[in-house]
């Protein structure tokens, strides 16, 4: 097996995973470009998900004042209000015949054509995901959510931009101060982005700290 933990031999990308880390102290002063968000956003969107279907949305968080009141009811973290945008992951509260056809309609659009192969597999969840209890939906789609966390943050690496993913909030106060309950919908995990505050981060000179790749990685031949 290749040695992948040595930086000076890594392509960018693991440079860029080197650099970054859940940044705790952010500079206030500096934003994110937006064109850096739309493509941290957009690493989200094009995230891989079960059977396609996109379970989850991301609310882009920039209002200070809606900041200031997501920021009490989440340990009250200073890089909600530090960092220039607040990514809210919120995924279905379950999943309905509407919003499983929405999506295979979407494909069928898109692609200019039906397959009776594609067709018979919407059948299948719509014989099954409809009648199964909400909140095993709703954890279903919560871990697709996070397939999109993960690929956000790489792609926020990638940008040289801090990103700080949490679970450390109210999820019903969060649900209640962005109206998602209203929308189907039940935050997941939030993410501020921004540029660390070297000066203020007892973390930022720290060495990065990982398991060794033997201990990590079993290989089955």
């Amino acid at each position: 097996m290749s040695d992948l933990s040595q930086p000076t031999h890594a392509p960018v990308l693991l440079d860029k995973l080197q650099w970054r880390y859940a940044t705790k102290k952010m500079d206030p002063s500096r934003a994110v470009p937006q064109d850096k968000v739309d493509r941290i956003v957009e690493a989200a969107r094009l995230a891989p998900t079960s059977s396609g279907l996109q379970p989850f949305e991301i609310f882009v968080v920039t209002s200070k004042a809606v900041r200031e009141q997501i920021q009490p009811i989440a340990w009250n973290q200073a890089q909600i209000t530090d960092g220039s945008h607040l990514l809210v992951f919120a995924a279905w509260d379950t999943y309905t015949a509407e919003r499983i056809n929405h999506m295979f309609d979407l494909v069928n659009t898109e692609r200019g054509f039906t397959n009776e192969g594609w067709e018979n597999y919407r059948q299948m969840l719509l014989n099954s995901y409809p009648q199964r209890d909400a909140e095993v939906n709703f954890n279903h789609a919560a871990r697709q959510a996070y397939i999109g966390l993960g690929a956000a943050l790489i792609a926020a690496a990638f940008e040289e931009v801090d990103a700080t993913p949490m679970e450390g909030f109210d999820p019903a106060k969060l649900d209640e101060i962005l109206k998602l309950r209203e929308r189907g919908l039940r935050s997941v995990a939030i993410v501020p982005l921004g540029y660390r505050a070297e000066e203020g981060d007892w973390l930022v000179n720290l060495k990065k700290v990982r398991r060794p790749l033997e201990q990590f990685v079993t290989e089955v031949k």
